[in-house]
């Protein structure tokens, strides 16, 4: 009797193991999730160089609004809540503001991020308007802390 209390208890921790991690791979692979940018006027399909919604657009307050919750649904997962990193990705609040970061930032959300055949950043233009992306650039320069 006490060999098989043995193997149940075995048995019931390799389950409880193996649905644990389960959870812990979904995470990576995840669905961005859409973007409403109702408000904020198109920009087209070629990527602009600079963000467009800075401090001194008229709709900023919009842009930075709309950015925050993109960024929650979308970003946070990887770069942490707030913009602050726990590690897994570059925390987003050391990103320069104006043109330089700009730069950095269009590159890597066009372009994505791969090394040794692993994707550590998805192209995210790929399942994001330019609006909702740069949208998110907005919101990301109210986070700056200065290294």
């Amino acid at each position: 009797m006490k060999h098989n209390k043995k193997i149940f208890g075995l048995a019931g921790a390799g389950m409880i193991t193996l649905m644990l991690s389960t959870q812990a791979l979904a995470h990576g692979d995840v669905t961005p999730q859409a973007v409403d940018t109702a408000g904020l006027e198109s920009l087209g399909e070629e990527w602009l160089d600079q963000n467009p919604y800075g401090e001194d657009h008229e709709k900023y307050a919009l842009a930075v609004e709309i950015g925050e919750s993109a960024y929650n649904q979308n970003c946070a997962r990887c770069h942490g809540l707030e913009g602050v990193s726990g590690g897994i990705a570059p925390d987003l609040r050391f990103l320069e503001p104006g043109i330089d970061g700009d730069e950095w930032y269009q590159y890597r959300v066009v372009n994505g991020a791969v090394r040794d055949g692993r994707v550590y950043m998805p192209k995210m233009a790929e399942h994001l308007s330019q609006e909702a992306l740069w949208a998110i650039r907005a919101w990301l320069e109210t986070k700056y802390v200065e290294q």
